[in-house]
């Protein structure tokens, strides 16, 4: 589950883009809180602050009280932007959350015990089609992430959502078909091995077939050449 963290604004009493510029050089990003039935606030954050907590992953997913002149605000980040030269914030979006909200994040993958998978063992190789998986959760538990057991995956095997233990109250938004999350895919050494074993297979077969059959024939040659003589 994410936890609350704190997060200390001020109040932006211009708006636009001189004033949002203004701001970036004071070394504080410009954002907006929204959401709740209320007007939209617009507020600044610490620079630094938010770009180590942007850098540090799950950004998205994490719960924060805002504190504005002692007053604090319960909400979610929903977006950002960073500037594409520096890769610093530039803004946010942050989304009030009520007592009882239920509201959708993309939550991350983790993927545990890839080392003893026997699929993996056996050469093949993790194909993931979902890093993130959308779900309809409560704002007092939202998950960091949602965990996928690699460990009794053979090869050609799939981990769909229905194998993944979900805290309570949370629940995918798409609900009308068991989704796959990663599966284990055959590598191009492990079909190259299964494609000579079926060759030798179907090699083995023929010599077998035919070992009773010249056999059989064999009596019949040497009758025949007994016959001339």
């Amino acid at each position: 589950m994410a936890a609350t963290k704190e997060l200390k604004a001020t109040a932006r009493a211009k708006a636009g883009k001189g004033a949002a510029r203004a701001e970036r050089r004071a070394g504080r990003v410009p954002a907006t809180v929204y959401g709740e039935n209320q007007p939209s606030a617009s507020i600044s954050v610490d620079a630094i602050e938010v770009g180590r907590r942007i850098l540090a992953g799950r950004f998205l997913t994490t719960v924060l009280d805002i504190d504005l002149d002692g007053k604090k605000t319960r909400v979610i980040p929903r977006d950002f932007q960073l500037d594409p030269l520096k890769d610093e914030p530039i803004h946010v979006d942050f989304q009030r959350l009520g007592k009882g909200s239920v509201i959708k994040v993309a939550v991350p993958v983790h993927f545990v015990n890839q080392e003893i998978s026997p699929g993996i063992k056996r050469g093949g190789t993790l194909n993931v089609v979902r890093h993130t998986v959308d779900f309809f959760a409560p704002a007092e538990n939202i998950p960091a992430s949602i965990t996928a057991d690699l460990s009794d995956l053979e090869i050609n095997d799939s981990l769909h959502i229905s194998a993944i233990k979900l805290p309570e109250g949370v629940k995918p938004v798409i609900r009308d078909r068991d989704f796959t999350i990663a599966t284990i895919v055959p590598s191009s050494g492990y079909l190259e091995e299964v494609a000579a074993a079926a060759q030798k297979a179907k090699t083995d077969a023929a010599a077998a077939t035919a070992a009773p059959a010249a056999a059989a024939a064999a009596p019949a040659a040497d009758a025949k050449e007994g016959d001339k003589k």
